[in-house]
C-alpha cells in the first residue's frame, strides 16, 4: 500500500491512469480535497491536495517509485509505502494478478 499525495485530483487522476496502465498498480483510491499542513523550507504551509491509494505489489514497488518520481510535479513527492501484514486472499491474489507483467 503506498501513499501519495498530489496538488489536485486530476494530476492524481493522471498519475493513477500511468501507474494502471504499466501494471504498476491494481488499483489507486482517490481522495479529494485533503488539508495538508507540513513544514517545507522553513515555513508552514497550508495546502489543499488529492491523496491517492495505491496497491501494488512489493516487487513492483521500486518501479512504481521511479515512475512517481519522473511524472510528480512536486520537487520531492511524498511516497510512502506501508506493508501489508494480512488481508482477504482472494483480494491479495487479485492485486499480485493485476501487478504481474
Amino acid at each position: 500500500m503506498v501513499f501519495c499525495t498530489c496538488p489536485d485530483e486530476q494530476v492524481a487522476e493522471k498519475l493513477a491512469a500511468r501507474l494502471l496502465k504499466q501494471r504498476l498498480a491494481a488499483c489507486v483510491n482517490i481522495i479529494p480535497d485533503i488539508r495538508s499542513i507540513y513544514r517545507w523550507n522553513g515555513e508552514i504551509n497550508r495546502d489543499s491536495e488529492a491523496l491517492m491509494v495505491i496497491k501494488t505489489a512489493v516487487e513492483e514497488y521500486e518501479a512504481l517509485e521511479s515512475c512517481l518520481r519522473e511524472h510528480h510535479p512536486y520537487d520531492v513527492p511524498e511516497v510512502v509505502c506501508l506493508p501489508v501484514q494480512a488481508g482477504l486472499p482472494e483480494y491479495l491474489a487479485w492485486v499480485a494478478k493485476e501487478t504481474r507483467k
